[in-house]
């Protein structure tokens, strides 16, 4: 079974450049549809919906966004009685803001408005998410666990995401926290799902063709144990440090992209800069 996407997905990993450049931000409006991309701003993840809100509308609009409009979900209650009008089919984009990723998954999840931003996605709208908001797109998320020890089953834990991405786990700012450690160690856990690792102000844009290509000033760090011939995860308590041998390991930086399906690096990116 391959990994399944179903759309196009822009996956961030948290701190994306507001002032500069702005490259990650530039990239969400201009596969969204330029000067005719339409957003949807996803806060429900967020502590501050308003200002996370705000902040995110300001700068697609003065990045030559069309529209952009705040999808005000303060709980439950109003993803279950959400009704989506002309102005959400519109959109040629949903950006999910960062936060807590349980609160994306607690809050949407099995909701009338989950089924319509899948019947977004599946329609060819861009899913962005960053931080939490990129966690939450893969169909297992991380939700907490300690990156800076060895790896240990007490170190992680998951729960179910909202599964635009399938067999792929995501974690975000993932070299500047030392995250690798709880990407091995789910991996030792379930060997046959890919890791992808996902530093600060860079992005990772998924097609439906099962490519993806890097973007921003950081790496993305793909972990593949599917041909892993070790591990010890059935045999250890959760306090014990777990074994994992022979995971291939790609480090892309801005320009290089890898095949999903295939779990190949298909070319090896630009000579220069991406800024």
């Amino acid at each position: 079974m391959a990994e399944k996407v179903r759309g196009r997905l822009l996956i961030i990993g948290g701190h994306e450049d507001k002032r500069n450049d702005m490259l990650i931000l530039r990239k969400t409006v201009e596969f969204a549809g330029g000067d005719r991309a339409k957003f949807v701003i996803c806060t429900v993840a967020s502590t501050d919906q308003e200002e996370a809100g705000e902040e995110y509308r300001r700068l697609f609009l003065e990045l030559g966004a069309k529209r952009a409009e705040i999808l005000r979900i303060r709980d439950r209650l109003d993803a279950l009685r959400f009704r989506a009008g002309d102005w959400f089919f519109e959109a040629t984009g949903l950006f999910f803001t960062g936060g807590d990723q349980l609160r994306i998954t607690s809050t949407l999840g099995g909701t009338p408005l989950s089924r319509h931003i899948q019947r977004l996605y599946e329609q060819g709208a861009l899913l962005a998410g960053t931080s939490a908001g990129a966690a939450a797109m893969s169909d297992i998320m991380i939700i907490g666990g300690d990156g800076t020890e060895s790896p240990r089953l007490e170190q992680t834990h998951v729960a179910p995401g909202m599964g635009y991405l399938e067999e792929v786990i995501i974690d975000q700012h993932f070299n500047q926290r030392g995250r690798i450690s709880r990407l091995l160690g789910i991996l030792a856990q379930n060997p046959f799902v890919l890791g992808m690792g996902i530093d600060e102000d860079t992005a990772v844009y998924v097609q439906e063709n099962g490519t993806a290509e890097v973007y921003g000033s950081g790496t993305v760090t793909i972990l593949d144990a599917s041909r892993g011939t070790t591990t010890n995860a059935s045999r250890v308590n959760p306090a014990e440090a777990l074994a994992i041998a022979d995971v291939r390991l790609h480090v892309l930086p801005s320009g290089y992209q890898f095949h999903l399906e295939e779990r190949v690096v298909l070319h090896s990116g630009p000579a220069h800069s991406a800024h």
